[in-house]
């Protein structure tokens, strides 16, 4: 075998093994995600809500791989959510004392944000508030990947 056949089978099977290895960062998320609530749950916790923004596409640092679209509602006890989201590992729910859109802005504004929880689905969630967590000391609301630092979508409540 010559040198020329030898990388070229390196960098061709390199390349599907990159392939491969993106392809399984976006389908694990969805595999392994758990039962998402029925609209009717979504609905239950909506119907108690203090607030209700909505998530949609076109945010600054939304992509086609980052982006979220529908109808977030926060009651004093769970944030609901009635859309869909870009599926992918490792979102986490955080409340912002100011609206964000990009991940620069998020990043500096972290430290004065509060994590909710995290989201394991991506048509419709419900997540459970922490106790000492009161919505009405926030504005917004973030769904931010927490793994590659990625902004996902966020919503302005108040």
């Amino acid at each position: 075998m010559n040198i020329k056949t030898l990388l070229l089978l390196l960098v061709t099977h390199s390349g599907v093994a990159f392939i491969g290895f993106a392809a399984g960062i976006y389908a694990l998320p969805i595999l392994i995600a758990p039962q998402a609530p029925t609209e009717s749950e979504v609905m239950e916790i909506s119907n108690q809500a203090q607030f209700s923004a909505e998530f949609v596409k076109d945010l600054k640092d939304s992509d086609r791989l980052h982006w979220g679209e529908g109808i977030v509602s926060i009651s004093q006890d769970k944030v609901a959510f009635m859309g869909e989201l870009a599926p992918g590992p490792d979102y986490k729910l955080y409340f912002s004392p100011k609206f964000v859109e990009t991940e620069a802005d998020f990043n500096a504004l972290k430290s004065q944000m509060v994590r909710v929880g995290e989201v394991k689905t991506f048509e419709n969630f419900s997540v459970n508030l922490p106790n000492h967590v009161n919505p009405a000391d926030y504005t917004s609301v973030i769904v931010w990947c927490e793994t590659f630092g990625e902004f996902i979508t966020a919503a302005q409540y108040r």
